[in-house]
C-alpha cells in the first residue's frame, strides 16, 4: 500500500490528488497492477464513488483529477476533449538541450502499448522549455498541446533526449539507470464547475528532486 493520499484540492464537485510514481490510476496489467490504485485510494478517502477525469502514466507522478458526480465529470471531460485544460509537466531529459522548442510529430500505436512517431499517426504537438541545463541532462517544463498516449516520452525520444528513468523509450533501459521515470505533472489549469478558472500545483517529491540534484552534480 502507498503512503497517505496527497490531496491538493477537494470540494463537493471534485478532488485533485498528487499521485506518486509507481501507482496506477485505475486497474491495469504489469508489474504495478498488484498495488492499490489511486482511484481506490481516493474513493476510500472520499467514502464514495469517484469518476476518473484523466489518467497519468503509472511510472509518472503528479496531479490527477477525479469528479464526484456525473455532471462534474461531463464538464471536466468536455474541457479535455476540447483541449481547454492545460497540463504542465517537469521532466528531466538526458543530454544537453540547447534551445527551447516545439515538437510536431504524429504518433501511432505499434502494439503492446508501445507508441511511436509515424507519418500516418495522429497529430501531436509538445512545447518544451529548459529550466536548468546540467552536464548530461536538462530539466524541462513541458506542455503537451495534444493528448496522445505517452506523448511526452515519445517526443523526447524522437528528438534524441529520452527521459531519464524511462524503461520503454530509449537505449540501455531504464535510461541513465535511474530508478523512476523523471516525469511529474506539476500544474493543471481548468474551469471548475462552480468556481471558475482554477490553477492547481503539486511540487515534485524527494524521489524526483534527489535525481535532479544528482544530475546537477554531474551524474548520468
Amino acid at each position: 500500500m502507498f503512503a497517505g493520499l496527497a490531496v491538493i484540492c477537494e470540494d463537493d464537485r471534485l478532488i485533485a490528488v498528487s499521485k506518486p510514481a509507481g501507482q496506477l490510476v485505475i486497474p491495469g496489467r504489469g508489474a504495478l497492477a498488484a498495488a492499490e490504485t489511486l482511484k481506490a485510494q481516493a474513493e476510500r478517502h472520499a467514502g464514495a464513488r469517484l469518476f476518473v477525469v484523466h489518467r497519468l502514466d503509472g511510472e509518472a507522478s503528479g496531479i490527477v483529477l477525479f469528479a464526484k458526480d456525473p455532471d462534474a465529470h461531463r464538464l471536466l471531460c468536455g474541457q479535455f476533449a476540447q483541449r481547454r485544460i492545460r497540463k504542465i509537466y517537469l521532466a528531466l531529459a538526458s543530454g544537453a538541450i540547447v534551445e527551447d522548442g516545439l515538437v510536431k510529430a504524429p504518433i501511432r500505436e505499434y502494439g503492446s502499448g508501445r507508441m511511436g512517431v509515424h507519418p500516418e499517426g495522429k497529430p501531436a504537438r509538445t512545447v518544451y522549455r529548459a529550466l536548468q541545463r546540467f552536464p548530461a541532462a536538462t530539466l524541462l517544463e513541458i506542455e503537451p498541446l495534444t493528448g496522445r498516449r505517452h506523448q511526452i516520452r515519445v517526443h523526447l525520444y524522437h528528438i534524441g533526449h529520452p527521459l531519464l528513468g524511462d524503461d520503454r523509450y530509449g537505449a540501455d533501459l531504464p535510461v541513465g539507470g535511474v530508478p523512476r521515470l523523471m516525469l511529474h505533472a506539476c500544474r493543471i489549469v481548468f474551469r471548475h464547475p462552480e468556481r471558475g478558472r482554477l490553477t492547481l500545483e503539486a511540487p515534485p517529491g524527494g524521489d524526483f528532486n534527489g535525481i535532479v540534484e544528482k544530475a546537477a552534480g554531474g551524474g548520468f
